[in-house]
């Protein structure tokens, strides 16, 4: 009978067969030669990272809420109660907005402060993933890995955007590799559990990042894993007592101290912003149930050909192996926020470091013929882009104009003729068996590609920013001179302002703010035009549907600004 120890030997890394005619001399000096090159690619990935991160504007909407989130908190001082345009603002935790009053404090007021956390989250993901695979399948196997996850679109793209998926990404994957690294076969007791007590504060990290979802994701891949292997194994090693004083100590205080001094927050937290969002449609969000798979598809590019590979099947394990909790984990995370009456694309992100670690682990025992094909599918995707590229003037509208979409255009060509670059030298690499080296050369041709493609997103990211229009309109007006927001409200507007703005018959998410300060805002059109006519200097944001209403009442005002959606007055 096979002991647990053997069977867990059975399910070892495959290495791949030597490059033929490898030099004994050569092979002793190819380690620190590799780690030269590892290191050096490592640098020129995070420069390409972290460099165009300040480069674009901040957008509407989740930009701009969450730059001004944590501008506020810098601003004012206030650590616990977290406030969006001076108003109450309790839809999550404040652990990303601690991070980014930090980054302004330190870095000053500017896009890349605003964005250095998700930037940085999405950088450390990428290091955790090629981290765990090398201690689970050796360092070659790491490196892969670590290719696999930065040049996957969908981490890419939502490291390069303030949201707060970045940082919930982060924590649940430090959550799930470190359960991986306590069980691989190889820890002691001791490091089993500083391992386990890691994935106890990182689990706590997560809901203080994004919620309850931090830690119902590996709570339920815990209880899915177990009844599919049926091996309770992994609850009796979670090290309960101390784990959850761990998770409590982390998680505890802000929750405690932000309800000690906003006796609402409990109820409107947890009740609307969790079960409410969760079960019903009330944020007005909803999809079909097949919504995400569309960007499951489109985010796992360049590797999108290797999910076949994810099916194949080891009957040698017998027990709780990686394979098992990684795919239980893109399974759970996907089917989770299909079923959500509220959905946005980058809630799955979560899915993608485990779909790299799964990829880089039957990557191991891969054959360059089967890898060769694998490259066909970006070379098409990536040539069909750089074609529609060219009839840009197909898609010229009102809310696309030509300005805007040619650059888009141009990136796109410039991208995809990168793109293609990097996998004929992968292909050429594979027919000579070096499959790290083709893997590294698609890596860093696809990260060069998105990001050419980012930046020429500012363009059209201008039309979603308020950064034009407060250049527009600082020079007009005073630290004393009201701004209105009348019916219509630019995330992006405070932060570029750098103050609060009077919200003008407007709610939306402002609604349970407004109930505690109801004087911070101006219920209806009438009370607005009262106030506007009593004011000897005013500046307002509007509809261009809003401007036509108050200009047919004969309203004082002067247009400064003028784009198809949006109109900035001022007075006199």
């Amino acid at each position: 009978m096979k002991t647990v120890a053997s069977r867990r030997q059975a399910h070892a890394a495959i290495a791949l067969p030597p490059a033929p005619h490898t030099m004994p001399h050569a092979a002793a000096r190819s380690p620190d030669l590799a780690s030269w090159a590892a290191a050096a690619l490592l640098l020129l990935l995070a420069l390409i990272w972290f460099g165009t991160l300040g480069t674009r504007s901040l957008i509407h909407p989740d930009e701009g809420r969450y730059a001004s989130l944590a501008l506020e908190m810098a601003r004012s001082g206030d650590w616990v109660t977290p406030r969006l345009n001076g108003l109450l603002y309790f839809e999550k935790p404040a652990l990303q907005y601690w991070i980014g009053a930090l980054s302004f404090l330190a870095f000053g007021v500017s896009e890349f402060s605003a964005r250095l956390w998700p930037g940085l989250a999405g950088f450390l993901t990428v290091l955790v993933v090629g981290f765990t695979a090398a201690r689970l399948w050796g360092r070659e196997t790491g490196v892969r890995a670590l290719a696999i996850a930065v040049s996957m679109t969908w981490i890419q793209v939502n490291s390069h955007f303030l949201t707060l998926d970045a940082g919930l990404t982060l924590f649940l994957t430090v959550a799930l590799c470190a359960v991986l690294l306590a069980n691989n076969g190889r820890s002691d007791a001791r490091q089993r559990r500083r391992w386990i007590w890691l994935a106890w504060a990182a689990m706590a990290a997560a809901v203080l990042s994004k919620g309850l979802v931090g830690i119902v994701i590996p709570g339920a891949v815990l209880v899915l894993v177990s009844l599919w292997r049926r091996d309770t194994s992994l609850w009796r090693g979670l090290h309960w007592a101390s784990g959850l004083l761990i998770f409590l100590a982390i998680t505890a205080p802000w929750f405690v101290l932000v309800s000690l001094r906003n006796p609402g927050f409990a109820s409107f937290f947890f009740i609307h912003e969790h079960f409410a969002r969760y079960l019903t449609e009330v944020h007005q969000r909803e999809g079909a149930w097949w919504y995400y798979l569309p960007f499951v598809l489109v985010g796992m590019l360049p590797w999108t050909g290797a999910l076949p590979w994810l099916l194949r099947k080891d009957r040698t394990e017998a027990v709780i192996a990686p394979r098992h909790l990684l795919a239980t984990w893109c399974v759970f995370v996907l089917l989770f926020f299909s079923a959500s009456g509220s959905k946005l694309p980058s809630y799955i992100l979560p899915m993608f470091p485990a779909l790299a670690l799964l990829v880089a682990m039957q990557l191991r025992d891969a054959q360059p013929g089967p890898l060769r094909r694998h490259l066909l599918l970006p070379a098409l995707v990536w040539g069909l882009a750089g074609l529609a590229s060219t009839q840009s003037g197909r898609f010229v509208s009102i809310v696309s104009p030509a300005e805007v979409l040619a650059p888009l255009a141009s990136a796109l060509r410039i991208g995809a003729a990168l793109m293609l670059v990097g996998l004929a030298i992968g292909w050429w690499c594979l027919g000579r068996r070096r499959v790290t080296a083709a893997v590294l050369s698609l890596a860093l041709s696809q990260v060069t590609a998105t990001a050419v493609v980012l930046q020429a997103h500012n363009g059209y990211g201008q039309l979603k920013s308020a950064a034009a229009i407060a250049a527009v309109l600082q020079p007009l007006i005073t630290p004393q001179t009201p701004v209105f927001c009348v019916r219509a409200y630019d995330q992006t507007l405070p932060f570029y302002l750098q103050r609060d703005v009077v919200l003008v018959d407007y709610e939306d998410e402002f609604a349970l703010g407004q109930q505690h300060e109801p004087a911070r805002s101006i219920p209806t059109l009438d009370a607005f035009v009262a106030r506007w006519n009593s004011l000897p200097h005013a500046a307002a944001y509007m509809s261009v549907f809003a401007w036509v209403e108050l200009h047919q009442r004969g309203l004082p005002m002067r247009i400064a600004f003028q784009d198809p959606r949006r109109v900035i007055v001022v007075k006199p």
